[in-house]
């Protein structure tokens, strides 16, 4: 068989078109990339239930505390009066009746240490009369991973305490424990234990190796449904994510009333699932400035979910600026100088340079509707942004699936206004989570776009019916990944349309998942990638600068091509059960073959905690100048260098 490249119709690929798209679901942020490891530090939890367009969030300060040692004369009370901060002013009283007892948080699955982990521990605690000492730690079984002492201050006011601990063992999902060593009573708030080693002092490492070792090229945060929230109340509001991190307002999370319906009164299993909003906006610039990635925000539109909800700002109701103005202001807050509100808030967090934001997710997945009125919405917050920043790229959206109704319009509509004006947005937002064969007959669906309109595929995934929806790594088979990196080729032939593309979601904390497949699995202890992490980092590392027109003579071998300098990449996809030999040839010249990077396996197998590495890509020795084996089930990247 044979792979051709013809240099006739090539077009530019952009620089950092293959991205992230981080929503906090799957338990991505709390429990995941933020790296404390306590569960509810500051008593403010919310038991979240109800159905779609009626949800109620309850109150439940005590969630994940208990009464340690378990058994023990202790009574427990989450108070509200005289708060530490009033933005989140639920606090635990504590009335221990016998000498070392207290409390123990669940740590999710508990606190997983090994020997000489260094952590930072800090509390806040308030006497008013008592005047012993509290011992705070980590104990598995008898076993003492790390303790420290301090004396309580019986004034009446809040006081922070700070210690710097090293584990004296290991330790496998222990909890943490806060004991008075005498009979008395405290108040305790704010509790926080978070690793030495944390990338930016926030961020889990493993967790942040995998993202830098994928090198993506952009991070779109937060969302996703996050943005637009069940209810409007609900809604991720940036401004409340930057400032002392005691003071960020904790909201629950949209995801906590995942699979909720028209009647009854649903709650599930994750139904404490909130967001601290430790990890904010201002650390996700940081986090891209670390990755070198380029931040891709995305404020709310004033629609709550549409699948969750009808709610929505009128056009003409004057609340409606105030989501406008959090436009303008996410671009003051990246990019302004400390002459600014939101840039003077940024300098004093400890960022005094602006963060070159370049991009604007307005919105999420609306449509058009008599409730949502979104075209003329979505026109006014695009001429408002531009009038103010002329220079930043808008992305837009044209729904939550394709090759609909709605789809087709959205692009009328969206192409109309790019005649009218061609800033009116930079691309527009794809989503489709389709079977593999779907990927399979839409290879050369960009082919037959029109040029005028750009595609940013925000978020896509291969879902395999019978395994995508177990919410556990089996949902990321192999038949998913090669289907994925099938479609890819698609994508990379047609750079000149498909400018942007992330696969969704990111995280998925084992036990804790909501939604599958995901780019990346973890728990407690451990973080490995999917196969189609593995995928888009093979699309990431190994494409040039410039596309080919590429065919491929077999059916069921999928191919694309770019170069970079003396380099060309081939990708080369089989997804058939035989085996091809193939000759690479093109109408210019492109060297001998120095490398093969590959993946294959057979389709129902996946990575795990116990198998981290089973489909990973691996070299290959070329043995000829342009003639490659392509295996039965393989993706393939042959790079040439002239």
């Amino acid at each position: 068989m044979k792979i051709t490249m013809t240099k006739e119709g090539s077009v530019p690929v952009c620089g950092q078109s293959t991205g992230i798209f981080f929503e906090d679901l799957n338990y991505a942020l709390d429990g995941g990339l933020y790296a404390e490891l306590l569960e509810n530090r500051n008593f403010e939890a919310k038991d979240a239930h109800g159905k779609i367009g009626d949800f109620t969030a309850k109150n439940d300060g005590s969630y994940a505390w208990s009464v340690f040692p378990a058994g023990s004369d202790v009574a427990l009370k989450v108070k509200d009066d005289r708060p530490l901060f009033v933005e989140n002013p639920h606090y635990l009283r504590i009335v221990a009746r016998t000498p070392g007892s207290g409390v123990a948080n669940k740590a999710y699955d508990g606190i997983f240490l090994k020997k000489g982990d260094a952590l930072h521990l800090t509390l806040y605690m308030r006497s008013y009369d008592y005047r012993g000492t509290v011992t705070a730690g980590v104990r598995e079984g008898e076993t003492a991973v790390f303790s420290v002492r301090c004396k309580a201050r019986p004034d009446g006011q809040w006081h922070k305490y700070s210690f710097r601990v090293k584990a004296k063992a290991d330790c496998k999902g222990a909890p943490f424990f806060f004991t008075l060593d005498r009979p008395g009573s405290v108040h305790l708030d704010s509790v926080s234990l978070m690793p030495e080693d944390a990338v930016l002092g926030v961020f889990r490492r493993d967790l942040v190796r995998l993202l830098k070792e994928l090198r993506p090229g952009f991070v779109r945060f937060p969302g996703g449904c996050i943005v637009e929230g069940n209810n409007l109340a609900n809604r991720y509001r940036w401004k409340l994510s930057v400032g002392q991190k005691e003071r960020r307002r904790q909201n629950w999370s949209r995801w906590a009333v995942h699979g909720a319906g028209d009647t009854g009164d649903f709650r599930s299993p994750f139904s404490h699932y909130g967001q601290t909003l430790g990890i904010g906006f201002y650390e996700y610039f940081c986090l891209c400035e670390y990755l070198s990635a380029k931040p891709l925000p995305v404020v709310s539109l004033g629609i709550a979910c549409q699948y969750m909800s009808k709610e929505a700002v009128a056009i003409d109701d004057p609340e409606l600026e105030t989501y406008i103005q959090d436009a303008l202001d996410v671009v003051e807050f990246a990019n302004g100088g400390r002459d600014t509100v939101w840039g003077r808030v940024r300098a004093e967090m400890g960022h005094p340079e602006p963060f070159g934001l370049e991009y604007l997710g307005l919105g999420n997945e609306q449509w058009e509707t008599p409730e949502s009125d979104f075209y003329r919405r979505f026109e006014i917050f695009s001429a408002r942004v531009h009038e103010k920043y002329p220079d930043i790229k808008i992305i837009g959206t044209v729904g939550p699936d394709v090759e609909t109704p709605r789809h087709k319009e959205a692009w009328e509509w969206t192409r109309a206004n790019l005649a009218r004006d061609p800033k009116f947005v930079y691309a527009a937002d794809e989503h489709f989570y389709v079977p593999p064969q779907w990927l399979y007959d839409h290879v050369t669906m960009y082919d037959g776009y029109p040029r005028t309109g750009k595609v940013y595929a925000g978020e896509y995934a291969c879902h395999v019916p019978g395994v995508a929806a177990s919410c556990t790594p089996q949902a990321n088979v192999w038949e998913a990944a090669l289907a994925e990196a099938a479609f890819m080729t698609g994508m990379e032939r047609n750079a000149d349309i498909v400018v942007m593309k992330s696969y969704a979601p990111l995280f998925a904390r084992i036990g804790y998942a909501q939604w599958s497949p995901d780019l990346i699995w973890f728990d407690a202890e451990k973080a490995f990638g999917s196969a189609s992490y593995y995928v888009q980092k093979m699309y990431s590392l190994l494409t040039g600068e410039v596309s080919y027109r590429t065919t491929s003579d077999e059916k069921g071998v999928y191919a694309s091509a770019t170069s970079s300098g003396d380099l060309t990449y081939v990708k080369a996809v089989n997804a058939t059960d035989e085996p091809f030999t193939a000759e690479i040839g093109a109408d210019f010249d492109f060297g001998e073959l120095l490398r093969i990077v590959q993946m294959r396996g057979e389709l129902t197998d996946y990575n795990s905690l116990a198998q981290p590495e089973k489909l990973v890509p691996v070299e290959v020795a070329p043995t000829s100048a342009r003639t490659v084996q392509l295996p039965p089930r393989s993706f393939s990247v042959l790079v040439f260098r002239k």
